[in-house]
């Protein structure tokens, strides 16, 4: 039963780290880190993402543009970029070790202790990868609430406000730290006994052939 539970705990920490890598890549590319609506236009909405800016014009459509140069940027939108990229990789390198590291998978079974260090280094990989989302997207969404309530600009003057990628990489990046978190309790908990092997089994016979003659155990 206690094994059941361990890799069940096991599977549910990789699906949540899985998950909360894949939003993390969603919100790296995605182009709604920030929106502007402005009055004069409501017909006209603006969207930043670390990559590009957009405008999205109901007769239009949707129209985006690259930034042009990477250290024309702000101070939070270049190191964000360097800390998703960073964020990804430790995600999928989390994603192989502690894969390879399941109990359930039957490479590498007579080395538990390899398997149980692949765990906790998947494990700690995923709050690294946690901590370098939460990061950017923290840091982001706390320049934005300092230029909107900016007092020295102007009141007609629009304001950028927090995008849709904001919540998506908050969800991505405590998504990896609960991951992680599961893959490193389950790791650090006491193993259950392994079940008797063919020479336990045998030994057990032949005290039993012993008690069934009614002779002692020449051993004892």
């Amino acid at each position: 039963m206690a094994l059941v539970f361990r890799v069940a705990t096991q599977l549910v920490g990789l699906s949540v780290s899985l998950l909360g890598w894949v939003l993390s890549i969603i919100t790296t590319y995605l182009p709604h880190w920030k929106n502007l609506n402005l009055d004069l236009n409501e017909m006209e909405n603006w969207t930043m993402g670390l990559w590009q800016v957009c405008v999205v014009q109901e007769e239009v459509g949707r129209q985006c543009k690259d930034f042009e140069s990477f250290l024309a940027l702000p101070a939070e939108l270049r190191i964000s970029r360097i800390l998703m990229f960073l964020s990804n990789g430790l995600g999928l390198l989390g994603l192989l070790a502690s894969g390879f590291g399941l109990d359930c998978l039957r490479v590498g079974e007579t080395r538990p202790g390899l398997k149980k260090g692949l765990r906790i280094l998947g494990g700690t990989v995923f709050w690294a990868a946690g901590v370098a989302t939460l990061v950017p997207v923290s840091w982001v969404a706390h320049v934005t609430v300092q230029e909107f309530w900016d007092e020295t600009m102007p009141e007609i003057m629009p304001r950028w406000e927090f995008g849709e990628a904001l919540f998506l990489g908050w969800s991505a990046g405590f998504s990896l730290l609960l991951g992680g978190c599961l893959l490193n309790c389950v790791a650090c908990t006491t193993q259950a006994a392994p079940a008797p092997g063919p020479y336990a089994v045998a030994e057990m016979q032949i005290q039993c052939l012993y008690l069934e003659n009614g002779t002692a155990d020449p051993r004892v």
